[in-house]
């Protein structure tokens, strides 16, 4: 099938998505020439504004529009209860349950020597200044179980072992191996999170 080169490229940004195969780039290229301009205009101008604006929170490091998330801001979620994230898309996914009353810390990363990524490389220092000072928190690594998610939770559990006042949990093995958190349904990721392990 021979379409406009302008299509083809259209089509191909659309396969740039996550899921979205050949198909449907195609099928989604095509709607978009039956929708009025005005909506287009608007659709380009919420990505561009969603790509210039959003930012990590200057505590947790989920994305935000502001210099403090939501969830951060909130002063009745438990402040001595903190979940440890590899990105904010697991956030959101943890935000579905509608239980967990916590906060979040996000490290948008992973520890992979292959990839030449190393502590330094990912949002673990300021972990350390959030706990370091509180009577008394609970750490939950939430990490997806693959090598770079072990590498990461065994050094943070190291890290966090210096501090009397941490105890260090991790999710129960009822996640898949290599399974991104935010793929999880969110029963199953509270069963996870209600069957947690202490590590401490």
């Amino acid at each position: 099938m021979i379409y406009p080169k302008v299509l083809l490229e259209l089509i191909e940004y659309f396969k740039k998505f996550p899921g979205i195969g050949d198909k449907s780039a195609e099928r989604m290229a095509l709607a978009l020439l039956d929708i009025n301009s005005d909506d287009i205009n608007s659709f380009a101008n919420a990505m561009l504004e969603a790509k210039n604006k959003l930012h990590p929170c200057n505590i947790c490091g989920c994305l935000t529009d502001n210099d403090v998330c939501m969830i951060c801001s909130n002063e009745f979620r438990r402040d001595n209860l903190i979940c440890i994230l590899e990105d904010f898309k697991g956030v959101f996914a943890f935000e579905k349950t509608g239980k967990y009353n916590g906060k979040y810390h996000v490290l948008n990363g992973l520890i992979s020597p292959i990839d030449d990524i190393g502590p330094e490389d990912i949002n673990i220092a300021s972990l350390i200044d959030r706990i370091k000072d509180k009577d008394s928190v609970e750490v939950i690594i939430a990490l997806k179980p693959s090598i770079e998610g072990e590498t990461t939770t065994l050094y943070i559990k190291e890290i966090l072992s210096k501090y009397s006042n941490v105890k260090v949990s991790r999710l129960s093995y009822g996640i898949p191996m290599g399974v991104d958190i935010d793929y999880l349904d969110e029963l199953t990721l509270l069963n996870a999170l209600n069957e947690r392990k202490n590590l401490s």
